[in-house]
């Protein structure tokens, strides 16, 4: 077998976070190879950048020929045909790393949500089978667990039924708001009905 074929043999990681933050340490560190690499300065920037951002690619040609070919569109600060060239070059060829960052990241949100299920998944089914436990004799001992368990689940659970409010002490009064009859002569203008 050759050496170019051989998968280098890394120790692993002393625990996640380790490995999580040697990762995004290593994602930085890609911030020195993406030329023309500009972190924004605020959160209004990638909206003031879309509109000549999003002009297109022979909108671009045209003005740099034009350039190429008129001194006087040369000055004022414009660079030139190479220059927007190359601009434009970066663009379609680092849109795609873009992407694939973004694909990555989603993957990765979803790794962590799926992570978290299977811990809550089996940390629910062991608290129905410690809840089960716990109301046998040879296995209560569970109960304080099980009471741990519920607190910090919290409100997470099932909701059940209120309970109905108690009936007042005092008699013969309903505990609905009385209505009076609504009749001709007692409803207001405001709440008769409209023909």
């Amino acid at each position: 077998m050759s050496k170019a074929n051989e998968v280098p043999d890394i120790q692993p990681p002393a625990s996640h976070l380790d490995a999580a933050q040697t990762l995004i340490d290593d994602i930085r560190a890609m911030k020195q190879r993406v030329p023309n690499f500009v972190i924004p300065e605020s959160s209004n920037t990638g909206r003031q950048l879309a509109s000549a951002a999003s002009l297109p690619q022979q909108f671009v040609d045209l003005t740099a020929l034009a350039i190429r070919n008129n001194e006087e569109l040369a000055r004022g600060g414009n660079f030139g045909p190479p220059e927007m060239h190359d601009m434009a070059s970066f663009g379609d060829a680092y849109d795609p790393v873009a992407d694939e960052f973004e694909a990555m990241a989603l993957f990765v949100r979803h790794s962590v949500r799926a992570a978290r299920n299977k811990a809550g998944s089996n940390a629910l089914m062991t608290y129905a089978m410690a809840k089960r436990l716990a109301k046998r004799p040879e296995t209560a001992s569970l109960a304080p667990h099980v009471q741990d368990m519920r607190i910090a689940l919290g409100a997470r659970g099932r909701k059940t039924k209120s309970k109905p409010a108690p009936k007042p002490a005092t008699t013969g009064t309903s505990t609905t708001p009385a209505q009076e009859p609504v009749t001709e002569s007692s409803s207001s203008p405001a709440t008769s009905p409209k023909k």
